[in-house]
């Protein structure tokens, strides 16, 4: 019995942990008292030690490559609650993955936050080149975070509000001048 015991508490260390809230995903670090993989040939970077940048409203953080050059690219980017971009599109396909939270979308040039449909966690999307979409994350579902992956060099065109005089909800958005 004894044994059965130990065996079930050694099992029980050695199961990794989960994170299972975003903050636990964005502070995690190493998860057991073995030895990390040869970093030459396993290089590792935890949650807590990703790069963020940016400012209020969305961040991201360049896991691999860069979007401004030739060749494969993924980024984090992680959106606050409430806050989202206004219509764009991007001249190169990007794949999408919601990592956590709900992430809100919408495909139109009419910018109406009410509007945007709610994407899960565990959802893949492909963000098509040359379309007209605007996303972010809506306050009553808290943050998220997608894992974009991409070929640049890509270019992101912003729209601007049809009457720049009035708020930019609820009205049209025109390609730029």
């Amino acid at each position: 019995m004894r044994a059965l015991a130990a065996l079930a508490l050694t099992g029980l260390l050695a199961v990794p942990a989960y994170a299972e809230t975003q903050q636990q995903l964005l502070t995690q670090g190493p998860t057991s008292k073995l030895p990390l993989p040869d970093p030459s040939h396993i290089p590792l970077v935890f949650g807590k030690d990703i790069p963020w940048k940016g400012g209020p409203g969305s961040q991201s953080a360049v896991l691999f490559g860069d979007s401004s050059k030739p060749g494969i690219y993924g980024v984090l980017i992680k959106w606050e609650p409430g806050r989202n971009s206004t219509p764009h599109f991007h001249s190169t396909a990007r794949h999408a993955y919601v990592v956590s939270g709900t992430w809100w979308v919408s495909s139109s040039t009419h910018y109406d936050p009410a509007k945007m449909y709610p994407v899960p966690a565990g959802t893949y999307v492909t963000d098509m080149p040359g379309t007209i979409h605007w996303d972010g994350a809506r306050a009553e579902t808290g943050p998220a975070i997608l894992m974009l992956v991409g070929e640049g060099p890509v270019k992101t065109v912003r729209y601007v509000p049809k009457d720049p005089s009035k708020a930019p909800e609820g009205q049209d958005f025109v390609p730029p001048p």
